[in-house]
This record gives structure tokens, sequence and C-alpha cells, in this order.
């Protein structure tokens, strides 16, 4: 907690009992949180904002708009207090003092208060969200396979999966970094857009290094769900400007017994449009992909060897020494074997490209000039996608590339 600025006078109602009175008397009452907020302005003599875990901001209090737009941004004149009950955070307060820095011991009482009412106030919404995950997860890892058992509690959470519902995976990472629970705010953002767009949906964060949610979403046909998804798209787009997001959904699954195969599809297409730059991209279509649901639906260790014997050893190389085979196949395989296009596509020398398909045939054994070669490694390509592999970028530094730079000579 700062300490209270040198040479100003601690605000004349710093402890006043009337004001510390009115605050547990808001808190007592359950008055709710913008009234709670605007008692503790009084009691800091500071506009003050009060936001849940998921960084929404549920009230904002004693802050003119101006006051208000800069206690969100956050700044120099701003001070951030995480708001705890135990090890848990639940959310945090944001104040700017009007005169001088409250009372340490008036402000520990202060946080202390904000952060029981927040849990009290947010716990049932929190709690139904973690069973709504639990289940949401449980049907798509296929731990839950009874028809009616899925029906009967789904409808418990407001979710009517009787007639057919579909897979949303929804992948969204960071371009910068991002201060707070920026995973619980990309579940609540998707969740408060679902519920306008598709009455009934039900989401769990899956674990991931970007922030991954599973999401059905009760549909009467396929229309529906492609609405749902792109609507969605839209929303995050909108709420999400720093993130970079791709939408992955399946087709409509008559029985919710078939969720899982939904489940399957959805990620499938999330990890297509993911490596293809597609920010919203459907299971039907992803084309050649879809013939690799099955090896990854029922056994994704056959998938995994076959990347392991074609396009691992490039992917592994290109890590260890920054280089591009695996871009140099990719682009050797969409120009159709031409050489000269390939090196016109990755800003290099055509002798670059030569020396780089020569150094993938040492690697990996398959000769990408060759018909079986080329078949081999664009389905290790496709595999590795399939199964959401990223693919190794980097600056090629292979002898005699120049660094991926273009020589100009006479032979060019």
């Amino acid at each position: 907690m700062p300490a209270a600025s040198k040479g100003k006078k601690p605000p004349a109602n710093a402890g006043d009992p009337g004001n510390l009175d009115a605050l547990a008397e808001a808190v007592e009452s359950g008055a709710g949180l913008p009234a709670i907020a605007r008692a503790a302005a009084k009691v800091l003599d500071a506009s003050v904002a009060l936001i849940d875990r998921s960084s929404a901001v549920l009230a904002v209090a004693g802050a003119s708009s101006d006051q208000e737009k800069k206690l969100i941004a956050g700044g120099d004149d701003v001070t951030a207090i995480e708001l705890r009950v135990a090890d848990n955070v639940v959310g945090e307060l944001r104040y700017r003092s009007q005169k001088a820095e409250p009372n340490p011991a008036i402000a520990r009482m202060v946080t202390t208060l904000l952060g029981l009412e927040l849990e009290r106030a947010r716990s049932p919404e929190w709690e139904s969200e973690e069973v709504a995950g639990a289940f949401v997860g449980a049907v798509l890892a296929r731990e839950v396979t009874d028809r009616g058992d899925i029906l009967a509690r789904a409808a418990e959470m407001g979710a009517d999966l009787e007639h057919g519902a579909g897979v949303l995976i929804v992948r969204a990472s960071p371009r910068a970094a991002q201060t707070g629970e920026w995973r619980a705010r990309v579940l609540t953002l998707t969740l408060r857009g679902l519920r306008s767009l598709a009455s009934g949906a039900l989401a769990t964060a899956e674990e991931a290094e970007a922030a991954q949610l599973a999401v059905i979403v009760p549909a009467e046909d396929d229309d529906r769900l492609a609405r749902a998804a792109s609507g969605l798209a839209r929303e995050l787009e909108d709420g999400l400007p720093g993130f970079h997001l791709t939408i992955g959904h399946s087709r409509r699954a008559a029985d919710p017994v078939d969720l899982y195969r939904a489940g399957n599809e959805a990620r499938l297409a999330v990890n297509v449009g993911e490596a293809e730059d597609v920010a919203l991209l459907a299971f039907e279509d992803t084309g050649a992909y879809r013939l690799l649901l099955p090896a990854i639906s029922e056994d994704p260790r056959e998938l995994e060897r076959f990347y392991a014997e074609t396009v691992a050893p490039l992917s592994a190389y290109d890590e260890q020494y920054e280089t591009e085979l695996v871009a140099t196949v990719e682009a050797y395989l969409d120009n159709d074997g031409n050489v000269a296009a390939t090196a016109k596509q990755l800003f290099t020398h055509r002798h670059t490209i030569r020396y780089r398909l020569e150094r993938v045939k040492e690697l990996c054994g398959h000769d990408v000039s060759a018909t079986e070669g080329r078949e081999k490694l664009g389905l290790g390509l496709k595999a590795m996608r399939v199964l959401g592999i990223a693919s190794p970028r980097g600056p090629a530094q292979e002898p005699g590339t120049e660094a991926g730079q273009v020589r100009r000579s006479a032979e060019e």
C-alpha cells in the first residue's frame, strides 16, 4: 500500500466513523456492489472501480466519466490492489485518491470487506460455471455416454440438447503481455456473447498455453450453429482487440451421444484454422483434413508416428538452428514443386531453396521432388496441423542462405 504523499494531510474523512458505518451497513444489508463501491469511495476519499477476476468492471463510484476511463485503463496515479479471500484472488480494487493516500489500516479494512462481498455476490455464478465446465469436459472426453444422463444433466443447467447441438472450440492468445486473469476474461466474454446468440450454451476452459474453450451449443439445425459461431467471432473480435482468435466448429450432432465426435471435429477445425490463419473455420470446410478425423478420434498415436517419421525431424532442426525447412516444404508443395515460385514466395535465392530441399531429404529420408516424397511430406504437414503442433518460424540461417536475403548477381 503506497504511503501518503509528503506534505499532504490525510483526507478529512479518513477513518470517519460515519463513513465506516455506512460501508458496514451496505455490506450487511446486501445493498449490492454499486452501493458498496460508493460507500468505499467515501471512506477512501477516492474514485474507485471494482473489477472481478475476469477483468469485468462491476462497479465504479466517485468518478466523472473522464476519471472512470482513467481508473479502468490504469496509470501512474491509479492504485490497484488484489482482492483476496484466503489464497484466492477474487477481484481487484482500483482507486485514485482525491487528496492524499488513505490510512493503510483503513484501506486494508476496506479491501478485506470488498473481497468478502465480491466472493459472496459472485460465488453462485462461479460455482455454476465450474459445474457446467466439468459437465462439458466429461461429455467431450466420452466419460458420460448415456443419452438420458446427458440430457438430464444439461437440462439442470438450462441447456436443451433434445433437438441437437454442436461444439465450438475457441482459442485466444494475446499479441502482447496481459495483466490479471486474462484467460478468465476470455471465458467471461465468450459466455456473455453466447448467451445472446445461443440460449443454453455451456463452456469449459481447457488446459492449453493459449486460452482455449470448448462450448456445447444447443442447435436445431446447422444454420443456427453456424450463426452462433460467426456471431461469437464478431463479439470476441470487438471485445478482445489485443488477441489472436481462432474458432472452429463442428457439424450439428442430432444425438447428444455424438457430441464426443463433434468435439473432435471442432478441435480439428480450430487446429487447421490456426495453422492456415483462418479466424473461423467449420469442420466441413477443412477439405482433405476431414479424412484424418478417425485417426485423431480413435487413436492419435498412429498419426503421431506418421508425423514423427516425416515432418518432426525438420521441425526439430528448425527449432534448434532457426532455419525454415518446414516453411520451405510447405511453400514448395503450395507452388506445385516450382523452385523459382517458392524462392519468390520466401524472398530468397532459388539455390537456397535447392539446398534446403536436399537438407530435408538428409534429415527425414523423403525426397520432396519425387511423387512419393511429396505425398508423404504433404500428409505429414496435415498430421502436424490436425494434432495442433505449431509450425516453427524463424530466420533462415543455413550456410549460404544469407539469413534468407536474396543476393543479386549476374546469375539472377
